[in-house]
């Protein structure tokens, strides 16, 4: 498993370096709860294929910067992924043959809905992974 994810250093913004160690930890915090292989296509994080973290509800559609808002996920497939939401790209693997995790992604949801629901806020993305609740049901 991947776990040495070393922040980068730039000493004329230190604010930035801030960030960048945030992002390390919460990404091999990620990798210990959710193992490590992407959640989308299932390939081992070894070698050229690189963890990140991927945002269940994309930040651009209201989803926080929170722990349980991330999943681990190979640079190819949080790159295609884009704004889709979980549901179509969980299709969208499923028909390319890929072997996605659908449990790791059902308790990433509810993980997130039960944050939202403790932390209180979020209306965006609670309206939208409500919206995501419906359609996997449908599934």
């Amino acid at each position: 498993m991947v776990t040495d994810v070393p922040p980068r250093a730039n000493p004329d913004r230190p604010n930035q370096d801030r960030a960048n160690q945030d992002r390390a930890e919460r990404l091999r915090a990620v990798l210990v709860r959710d193992g490590d292989r992407c959640v989308w296509c299932g390939r081992p994080f070894v070698g050229l294929v690189q963890p990140t973290t991927d945002h269940l509800v994309p930040k651009v559609k209201g989803g926080p910067s929170w722990i349980e808002n991330e999943m681990a996920a190979c640079r190819r497939c949080n790159g295609q992924r884009g704004h889709s939401t979980p549901i179509d790209w969980l299709a969208e693997c499923e028909g390319r043959g890929w072997s996605p995790d659908r449990a790791a992604l059902e308790a990433a949801m509810r993980g997130l809905s039960a944050a939202i629901d403790a932390r209180g806020g979020q209306r965006r993305a609670a309206r939208y992974l409500d919206s995501q609740w419906r359609r996997w049901s449908r599934r």
